[in-house]
């Protein structure tokens, strides 16, 4: 069966991280991706991100590769803009001119610092865009610095996510008659803030402390954090509500202990955590996870990437799929029980004959020294 996206055909132009993520996302879910290339970008080997393209090498600086692109757009559904502010409107393609030839396109423009404001020109990673929200500070040791977790938050929760959401949200108002495509100003900064929002509904009800590891769900209570078994491996425990904390404690051979009659009193916390400690580190990880077997203690063992792929309920849901190149995870989430097949990558030749070009010409505006 198709993805729920069949029929919709998406421009992406070239960019890094949440860009070709964000494409990603959209053509696994059945979307007709035209990447167009540009020259310069940093890559890597078999780069899973960018699969399920047509791919077009068209320099945009050219005039006839920008008037390949507009007779393109005439042909989408929508855009994905990944410039520094101002950089299409340069070209002659900014959102004006490309409604002025397709008003119902839907054009995702993905920057750090948004399209206006006065960082908005200024260049940014990741972790530069989740430490102006506020989320950078909750991450790291209590006793040591912020540490970034990869660019999974902003670039690809706050970027790729944020926008392939609001891309089909634009779509949809399309579908249903509107007149003109949204232009949807998508930065990583504010949306990295906005997956904040029950923490700092949290902290606003003086629920949460700026502290990092004093809080109940970054590793400050005793019954919620990581700990480090005999072998040197690490068990994840989430046990707060009473149930699991029992059938934590239980399983740890703590019943009965005082101690851990409420897990949600920070002042017995630095007491909860020695304890669970000094009592983990006794055994193994697979001891540990032989002992929690079927018991709803909330306790997960802390995979690496090369294990992850082994674990017995991901190879059950087919969650890891082995490629050539290695095991890559399966699109999610799902429409069904089973995850949908990686989109493949798909020739482009054709679609510039679609649009009127002959060999010659589609040789010629392919030439791009």
């Amino acid at each position: 069966m198709a993805g729920p996206l069949h029929g919709i055909r998406i421009i992406e132009l070239a960019g890094l991280g949440p860009a070709p993520f964000c494409g990603m996302l959209l053509a696994d879910h059945g979307a007709d991706v035209i990447r167009i290339e540009r020259a310069g970008l940093l890559s890597i080997p078999n780069d899973p991100t960018l699969r399920g393209r047509r791919s077009l090498a068209l320099d945009l600086r050219r005039e006839d590769a920008r008037d390949a692109m507009r007779k393109l757009v005439v042909k989408s559904d929508a855009l994905i803009d990944p410039y520094r502010p101002g950089k299409l409107e340069t070209l002659g393609l900014g959102p004006g001119d490309l409604h002025a030839i397709k008003p119902e396109l839907v054009i995702g423009r993905l920057t750090g610092w948004g399209q206006h404001g006065p960082l908005s020109e200024r260049a940014g990673h990741d972790i530069d865009y989740l430490a102006l929200s506020g989320m950078l500070s909750l991450v790291g040791p209590a006793d040591g610095r912020p540490t970034p977790p990869a660019n999974l938050v902003a670039d690809y929760a706050g970027g790729a996510l944020m926008l392939a959401f609001a891309m089909t949200a634009a779509l949809r108002e399309v579908a249903a008659g509107a007149g003109e495509g949204r232009v949807i100003d998508c930065a990583m900064s504010e949306a990295s803030a906005y997956l904040g929002t029950f923490l700092y509904g949290m902290r606003n009800a003086g629920l949460w402390r700026d502290e990092r590891e004093a809080n109940l769900l970054d590793g400050g209570a005793g019954l919620y954090g990581t700990y480090a078994c005999a072998d040197g491996r690490y068990l994840a425990i989430g046990a707060i509500e009473p149930a699991f904390r029992n059938a934590l404690v239980e399983g740890l051979g703590l019943s009965g202990d005082p101690l851990f009659s409420d897990s949600l009193d920070p002042s017995q916390w630095p007491a909860q955590r020695e304890a669970v400690a000094v009592r983990i580190a006794q055994k193994n990880r697979d001891e540990w996870l032989a002992i929690f077997e079927g018991a709803d203690a909330c306790v997960a063992p802390v995979l690496s990437m090369a294990e992850a792929p082994a674990d017995p309920h991901n190879r059950a849901r087919d969650v890891f799929l082995d490629t050539p190149h290695g095991p890559l995870p399966t699109p999610a989430p799902r429409y069904g029980k089973d995850p949908e097949p990686l989109a493949e990558a798909r020739e482009a030749e054709d679609l510039l004959a679609e649009l009127g070009y002959s060999p010659d010409q589609i040789a010629t505006l392919l030439d791009n020294p």
